[in-house]
């Protein structure tokens, strides 16, 4: 009997390390073993921001075309950054539509996965547009809607400011930035007379970015003596109130990405100043711990 039950223990225990083997094993994690025994991030979905948005149209186009296994999920800038931030906090693996500049490559190490066929990683510029006429009634700030342009680590500057601390208003980041800066904003201002009584209609997008060139052109016009109203617009919205006159001018033209739709569409009914900003990107964003580099990497169908 005694070995009997010495026999029992045993075989008791070696289920018990079997046991909890199979469940370390079977466990849900972020990576597993490949065929060939190499290291696969499991992913299944992409945060993405407001659906309809031209970010998320490249992004739809991109999932198809990498015929990626991944869902692209519709959300909003504020909820895909609290997720992107959750998962940081916890080192897992994410992926997100995000663009540069962004506050947030300033807080986190981040990287665009390379996009070799150039779908939505491509570089883009933010062009200002004004309104036909614009020139001829305000010609002052006509001249410095058209010359203001400066660089991605400036708008990344002002972002930083209001984008992490929700007791800093965009206007007031604004306001620090031209203080900081007040030889850069001069040029733009240079030669452009002052006005008296006049006022001017901008629209914007609820974009850290946009927030960010609107309210340092609005601070500006006011030094230059403009009543300055601010209209938050889709961007399709914006793009027919100027064509139709009822709104001045926007800063919030992404091309060729978000608006290059309406570009084509109110051709020749709007003034299109050129860039005001340069090397902007958007694509599929990563936390850098994470050991892909390229849309490729991906998981497929």
């Amino acid at each position: 009997m005694e070995g009997l039950n010495v026999k029992k223990l045993t075989i008791t225990l070696l289920a018990f390390i079997l046991g909890m083997v199979l469940s370390a094993c079977s466990d849900t994690s972020d990576t597993s073993e490949s065929e060939n025994g190499e290291k696969e991030i499991e992913l299944d979905e992409i945060i993405g921001i407001e659906p309809g948005s031209g970010t998320m149209n490249m992004a739809e186009e991109t999932v198809k075309e990498y015929n990626l296994d991944m869902e692209l999920v519709p959300s909003s800038e504020p909820a895909m950054m609290t997720e992107l931030q959750e998962a940081i906090k916890e080192e897992r693996p994410v992926v997100v539509t995000l663009w540069q500049p962004h506050w947030a490559f300033d807080k986190y190490d981040l990287k665009i996965l390379d996009d070799p066929k150039e779908i939505i990683g491509v570089e883009q510029k933010i062009h200002t547009i004004v309104r036909q006429g614009l020139e001829d009634e305000h010609p002052s700030a006509y001249q410095l809607l058209d010359n203001f342009h400066w660089e991605v680590e400036d708008m990344n500057a002002v972002m930083a400011m209001f984008g992490q601390d929700e007791d800093v208003e965009p206007r007031d980041a604004a306001e620090v930035w031209i203080e900081d800066n007040r030889e850069k904003a001069e040029t733009w201002m240079e030669g452009i007379e002052p006005v008296e009584n006049e006022s001017i209609e901008l629209a914007y997008i609820e974009w850290d970015t946009e927030l960010s060139s609107t309210n340092v052109v609005t601070l500006l016009l006011e030094e230059l003596g403009y009543d300055v109203n601010l209209t938050p617009l889709d961007m399709g919205i914006a793009f027919k109130s100027i064509a139709q006159g009822e709104i001045d001018g926007t800063l919030i033209a992404w091309l060729p990405g978000g608006a290059s739709t309406y570009m084509e569409q109110y051709e020749g009914e709007i003034v299109d100043l050129g860039p005001n900003l340069e090397g902007a990107k958007q694509g599929f964003v990563v936390p850098a711990y994470m050991d892909i580099d390229s849309n490729e990497d991906l998981p497929t169908k």
